[in-house]
């Protein structure tokens, strides 16, 4: 009986020992990404955009940049009115961003630095809301891109699909084939994210910068027009990965970052 019961526990530890054995042989590598949260702020006025600049210049950039992150802020290109401002917070780490959300709501210095526009009176706003999106970087791209000082325009797109295997196999055509033509033809990545959180789920979102309109439209033409594209994006395990497309033309505001 004693015996019986020996080879039971030997051969359950010896199995043990082979699955944590296999576990390790096919782990992959953890690879260090940003998170990017992503807002977009629906301003009540013109003169709010000055008041979400103070906020940010005196309070939430050097809140961040002490914590490592780096803030972009954007103003649509089309000048709509109510106007409208997209500010980008890109994060080192999961980890980083939940350390800076609490921070927001309890460390001293950043609440005094925000003190005037936090205690805006209700009859005078910044925004009617803002709406956020949680953001991990792609694998290809696991850092923020520092864009060119030339930089006068950047592209927003956001791709849906229409569940969440769609989404996957988009991004992976994203890491193993599109991103390395993307910077062939001249579409300068900022960063590309999967989201976490936020509307349009299961979706990723990017960003790219341009020198202007005219240098977007050439290298937007290269791009479509070329033969690795042909390719791929006839491929079957590409097929049906993208639903529909949202894309905005943004210009940096004078307080951003990148």
């Amino acid at each position: 009986m004693e015996r019986r019961s020996f080879l039971k526990k030997s051969a359950l530890a010896t199995g043990a020992a082979m699955t944590a054995g296999s576990l390790k042989a096919n782990t992959s590598p953890i690879v260090e990404k940003d998170i990017y949260e992503l807002r977009v702020y629906h301003l009540k006025s013109g003169g709010s955009r000055n008041q979400l600049k103070k906020f940010y210049t005196e309070a939430v950039i050097p809140f961040l940049n002490e914590k490592g992150a780096r803030v972009g802020a954007f103003n649509e290109y089309s000048k709509e009115d109510p106007p409208v401002m997209y500010i980008l917070h890109a994060h080192r780490s999961l980890a980083a961003y939940f350390e800076a959300v609490q921070g927001m709501r309890s460390d001293a210095s950043f609440l005094k630095a925000a003190n005037d526009y936090l205690n805006l009176p209700a009859d005078n706003p910044v925004f009617e809301r803002y709406e956020t999106f949680l953001l991990e970087a792609f694998d290809g791209i696991p850092r923020l891109k520092e864009p060119a000082k030339n930089r006068g325009l950047f592209e927003l797109r956001t791709y849906e699909s229409y569940n969440e295997d769609a989404g996957i196999r988009k991004v992976k055509m994203f890491n193993d084939e599109e991103l390395p033509l993307f910077d062939k033809v001249g579409l300068h990545s900022v960063f590309f994210g999967q989201h976490l959180a936020g509307q349009y789920m299961p979706a990723l979102t990017y960003m790219l910068w341009f020198n202007d309109m005219e240098e977007r439209e050439a290298n937007w033409a290269k791009f479509i027009g070329s033969p690795e594209w042909d390719v791929m994006k006839n491929k079957p395990e590409y097929a049906n990965s993208v639903s529909k497309v949202k894309k905005k033309f943004l210009t940096p505001a004078d307080f951003s970052q990148l």
